[in-house]
């Protein structure tokens, strides 16, 4: 180790075999010599492969190896690639006359891998070595000169020229050293007989057998061999060859007799039989492989074969005759291990990155993937594939290693993560595979935006509820995740036709809670819009928006009110009536409104006093008051009535008035404010006076209508006349008339407001209190009002 130590500058010598410009497209080549020094430089990485050597640290330069020790290490300030343990070639590579260490030197951003393949140089650091201290030789005293007597093999675990090179014998005037070597066969000693023995002279010689090594300096070791002279056995037992080849496969069964030596001797008797046996020596793992039958030679296997451990075993065999004073002679089997593939590959994943942004790029590397398999020739040669139905693939990189890169658009939303599977497939017959499996997951980025479940929201909200109220909640989902999915909510539009939109609603940013920030009014606003926009936290944010209706319901808020000519209660109302009316007579008109609208508008009025009277009926629906029959001497002059006009709200409001009804003996006598209006010359506009021509035209071409159907009908043949009862027109005590033939009936509804009754549709016309023309079906044509003559009358 001296002379190593003194050497150690020139142990350390590096080969660049190509510089590598892009990820695993080429290998640089260091050799090193074992037991060197820990932080021995061995190559300055940085410049073989033209790095800055001021970007390693940022770029998180370092190597990777596939061994549990870390023999190597990078300084990330020099880039010089130094020893970072012991490095020992044998405990390594064993036997093996190459051995290599493989290295991956990896640089982020951008991310580069390059591969280092570190040669190990043996060093001279063992002396060879024999299994026992001393071997035992019993030769005849008749050997003849130049007979040759094997001696064991010294083993060294160093290989090349640091192996065993030679042998010396300690000087002696009987033998000589003969070392056999070349070829298929590797260096053994054997000594050589150059004269005669004589037991009675010397029954036992003492020699000294010392292997060398081929290192420098050299080492040696040593062994002590006794030659026992015996007495007379002259004939050797013969091999048929010196040298036996077989080929076995590696899986032959335990047991199995692969080879059957052959070895015959002149001699007869105990001299002429023969024993066979395996001679020891350094390769111990054959003997415990084979086992030999003594008696016929068979060789046959009793461990394991391995191709990958030891692809062929050399077997020294020895036939020896039974003789007292035994004569033997030896042979050598090389035994050839064929290989079958009984070696699935092995897959080795280092992944650069567990998450991948789902906007990564084609081509962003994720992972490196080396495969290797322990057979031979096509056993060993290995295929790796991934499934295709993932959006990664495979690519090739250097011999057995491979790149697992994105090669489609990621989408985290369709999966956030991929169990991807590696298969790796030998050429073997049959194949043999082996999988693996690296998950990888797909980082978000913001790339959905908030999505709600419509374009437009109604909300529906009633009047007069308190500010600060919930109306509504809008709610947006968003695909990504995280804060690309968290959702805040704001109002978009800053007015709606001159009112504030936030002088009128407000919205929680997180709930999307949307609450009154008034009191409303369904009589001045019945609906109004405004938008919300929903923004993730993303970055940049995304954005949409939502359009809300807010309709306001009307709330049963506003009682009725009523219309002049009368007035609420607290004011005294008068009409009077005649004693002679007759049942139907027309008394008043209630007109009322209520400012709110729907079933809240609908009013009815009632009679609410006196109640036990029976003289006057009212209209539920329009309000006319009329009487129900003719007067009695028995009934007051003077009658209160209380009208009661309730709307159809819940609840209800109403509101009443009274009126004062005087029976009067003459009409003369009739002074009523609805009767009796003053005239102002406006009531008479232009407007007025055509609308009153108009009525007036409508109504006579419907009389005339009406008549000429009264022809046609009473004009009829004497079977019609016979099968229909006779036309009947009936006038009425209060002035009203109907025409009745057969069935059918046509009621004739007027209103006797003189000035300003409305023009009513049909459908407003009741079977009771109505003011229309109505045809019902059957064959009758009635009025059920008085037609005052002196009052204009218009169709209500």
């Amino acid at each position: 180790m001296g002379i190593f130590n003194q050497q150690k500058p020139r142990l350390v010598q590096w080969v660049l075999i190509m510089s590598l410009m892009d990820l695993c497209y080429g290998q640089i080549v260091y050799s090193v010599s074992e037991e060197v020094n820990n932080g021995t430089v061995i190559g300055n990485v940085t410049k073989d492969l033209n790095l800055n050597v001021h970007e390693l640290e940022s770029r998180m330069f370092q190597v990777v190896s596939g061994d549990s020790k870390k023999y190597f290490e990078v300084n990330a300030k020099n880039g010089l690639l130094y020893a970072n343990d012991r490095i020992d070639r044998e405990e390594l590579c064993s036997d093996a006359l190459k051995c290599s260490l493989n290295l991956e030197v990896i640089a982020h951003n951008p991310l580069n891998l390059y591969r280092v393949k570190v040669d190990v140089v043996d060093v001279n650091d063992n002396s060879p070595s024999f299994l026992a201290k001393g071997h035992t030789l019993n030769i005849v005293e008749n050997a003849s000169p130049g007979d040759r007597f094997p001696l064991p093999m010294a083993d060294d675990a160093d290989v090349g020229s640091n192996a065993v090179k030679s042998y010396r014998l300690s000087p002696n005037e009987h033998f000589s050293l003969d070392v056999q070597s070349g070829g298929e066969q590797s260096a053994s000693p054997e000594l050589v007989l150059q004269k005669a023995l004589d037991r009675e002279k010397q029954s036992a010689i003492q020699l000294l057998l010392t292997a060398v090594d081929g290192g420098k300096p050299p080492r040696s070791g040593t062994l002590q061999v006794v030659v026992n002279v015996l007495d007379i056995n002259d004939n050797n037992p013969v091999f048929l060859t010196p040298l036996y080849k077989v080929r076995v496969s590696e899986n032959t069964p335990q047991g199995t007799t692969i080879l059957v030596l052959n070895a015959t001797d002149l001699d007869e008797g105990i001299n002429g039989e023969i024993i066979y046996s395996f001679l020891e020596h350094g390769n111990v793992k054959a003997l415990e492989t084979f086992s030999i039958n003594p008696d016929s030679g068979g060789i046959a296997i009793k461990g394991n074969l391995d191709h990958e451990e030891n692809s062929a075993i050399e077997i020294r065999v020895q036939a020896k005759d039974k003789s007292p004073l035994p004569r033997s002679s030896h042979s050598k089997v090389i035994i050839e291990i064929i290989d079958i593939n009984d070696n699935a590959p092995e897959i080795s994943v280092t992944s650069l990155t567990s998450t991948v942004r789902e906007d990564a790029k084609t081509g962003t590397v994720v992972a490196l993937i080396t495969v290797s398999d322990r057979d031979g020739g096509k056993n060993g040669v290995v295929n790796c594939h991934t499934d295709n139905r993932i959006p990664f693939k495979l690519e090739s990189a250097y011999k057995n290693y491979y790149s697992l890169v994105v090669a489609e658009p990621l989408d985290r939303e369709s999966a956030s993560q991929h169990n991807i599977i590696f298969t790796a497939i030998d050429e073997g017959t049959p194949p043999l595979s082996s999988t693996a499996v690296i998950t990888v997951h797909v980082s978000d980025v913001n790339d959905n935006v908030p999505h709600f479940l419509d374009s437009e929201l109604n909300v529906y909200f009633k009047e007069n509820i308190p500010a600060g109220t919930l109306m509504q909640r809008v709610t947006a989902s968003d695909a990504d995740a995280k804060e690309n999915a968290q959702v805040t909510y704001s109002l978009l539009d800053g007015n709606y036709k001159g009112m504030l939109v936030s002088s009128m609603v407000n919205i929680k940013s997180v709930t999307g809670e949307i609450y009154s920030m008034q009191v409303f009014n369904y009589e001045e606003v019945k609906m109004f819009q405004f938008r919300v926009e929903a923004t993730d936290s993303g970055v940049p944010p995304l954005s949409s928006n939502i359009t809300v209706n807010v309709f306001i319901l009307d709330e049963n808020d506003n009682s009725p009110g009523i219309l002049p000519p009368y007035s609420d209660q607290g004011s005294v109302n008068t009409e009077n009536i005649p004693y002679s009316a007759e049942a139907g007579y027309f008394v008043a008109k209630i007109r009322a409104v209520d400012a709110d609208s729907g079933y809240n508008a609908l009013l009815s009025y009632h009679i609410a006093e006196p109640k036990g009277s029976n003289l006057f009926r009212i209209g539920t629906s329009t309000g006319e008051i009329r009487t129900k029959r003719r007067m009695s001497d028995n009934d007051l002059r003077t009658h209160l009535l209380v009208i009661l006009v309730s709307d159809n709200g819940e609840p209800s409001l109403s509101a009443t008035v009274s009126i004062d009804v005087v029976v009067v003996e003459s009409n003369g006598e009739i002074q009523t404010q609805y009767r009796q209006r003053p005239m102002k010359e406006e009531s008479f506009s232009s407007l007025h006076l055509y609308l009153l021509i108009g009525i007036s035209s409508v109504s006579l071409i419907f009389l005339l209508s009406v008549v000429s159907l009264i022809a046609l009908k009473y004009h009829r043949t004497e079977s019609s006349f016979n099968r229909y009862s006779t036309p009947v027109i009936t006038t009425h005590p209060d002035g009203s008339w109907s025409y009745s033939k057969s069935t059918q009936q046509y009621d004739v509804c007027f209103s006797s407001d003189t000035w300003k009754s409305d023009v009513v549709t049909p459908a407003g016309c009741q079977p009771a209190d109505a003011e229309l023309i109505s045809i019902n079906g059957s064959d009758s044509f009635k009025t059920n009002q008085t037609l005052p003559k002196s009052e204009k009358v218009r169709m209500n």
